[in-house]
């Protein structure tokens, strides 16, 4: 993971790098006059005491010079350069002052930028993370991703949804725009990323996402927020999606585990088969006591992740190890299973 200092000078580097390209054509304007300045000066300036050419690194620098009024060079009998002396400084000046002071107030005022400067900064992104759709599941996304120093491009349809400005504040590039169309995915830099993400509330609108991430990078990682369980599995195995969660699937099992007491933390799938990270804590007097861990997971079929006693977590425990009163254990398991483990840690039962 970056640290922060780290994330915030790449952050203003890439600012600096769009910054120059927004303003290359005044950059260019200004080089033009001070090398074509130089070059007529070279070419056709005669010193009035040597009646010589000035070389053309001589004559380069007088002409910068001349734009800041600075003449290093005797006034000229020609009429033409004589408006060459009057008209370098004029232009040059403007250029620079218009220049500067557009460039001083955009660096100073990156929120005022608007949509044109996200999606200015979406395009120096490389390896990145798309995520489309900014609501409670995309903004935990977000914040996840960041805990691994990951670059991230936000898309949202909605300018006043209640994340928008806490993703702003992150440092993270927000495009608002309708992701459902391939040219809105193209400016969060779809070719060039490393994943996307459509997590919206639409699953249909999150396929449609997917599908044309695909078509643009072949290889592009997706991951999709799905609902319906079935569906998901097909879309995993007919569109060739990498992964396909079903979040309803995911939730409602712990919403069961909950009314039944069961304290599941976490729900995942392994193929077709859905586990669960449940915690227990031994009670005093039951069944469990005479146990130890190898025991445990034989006649339970599940696994045991860590132990903890007096604060201090045993990620390996011991097969050997017994399960005594007040220790709490994370354990692997079916909702079944659980259901099972928890009647054998009523106390007296």
């Amino acid at each position: 993971m970056l640290s922060p200092r780290i994330h915030i000078l790449r952050a203003q580097l890439r600012d600096a790098k769009v910054l120059f390209l927004e303003f290359r054509g005044s950059l260019l304007l200004f080089a033009l006059i001070v090398f074509g300045g130089g070059l007529l000066l070279h070419l056709f300036y005669t010193h009035p005491e040597s009646g010589q050419h000035p070389e053309f690194n001589r004559a380069l620098y007088a002409a910068f010079s001349m734009v800041f009024f600075d003449i290093q060079l005797p006034y000229p009998e020609q009429t033409a350069l004589q408006v060459l002396y009057f008209l370098i400084p004029i232009l040059g000046l403007a250029i620079a002052a218009d220049g500067v002071l557009r460039f001083s107030g955009a660096l100073l005022s990156k929120q005022a930028r608007g949509q044109k400067w996200q999606i200015a900064m979406a395009s120096t992104f490389k390896n990145h993370i798309i995520v489309c759709g900014i609501g409670k599941v995309g903004y935990r996304v977000i914040l996840e991703l960041r805990k691994f120093g990951r670059e991230i491009v936000a898309i949202e349809a909605n300018p006043d949804g209640r994340f928008v400005e806490k993703v702003k504040h992150l440092g993270v590039p927000i495009i608002l725009t309708d992701a459902r169309r391939s040219e809105n995915i193209r400016k969060a830099g779809v070719e060039k990323a490393d994943a996307i993400i459509p997590c919206t509330d639409d699953e249909l609108t999150n396929l449609d996402i997917a599908l044309d991430a695909r078509e643009i990078n072949p290889d592009i990682s997706v991951v999709m927020r799905m609902f319906d369980s079935d569906l998901a599995r097909r879309i995993e195995k007919g569109f060739g999606i990498h992964t396909a969660f079903s979040t309803s699937a995911l939730s409602a099992p712990i919403f069961a585990s909950a009314a039944m007491g069961l304290n599941v933390r976490h729900s995942f799938y392994v193929g077709d088969d859905l586990l669960h990270l449940g915690e227990i804590e031994i009670q005093p007097q039951a069944a469990l006591t005479q146990w130890d861990v190898v025991q445990l997971e034989r006649e339970l079929n599940l696994s045991v992740v860590c132990c903890q006693t007096d604060s201090c977590p045993d990620f390996h425990p011991d097969d050997s190890q017994t399960l005594e009163a007040h220790t709490r254990i994370l354990v692997l398991a079916s909702l079944e299973t659980l259901r099972k483990l928890h009647a054998l840690n009523v106390p007296g039962g």
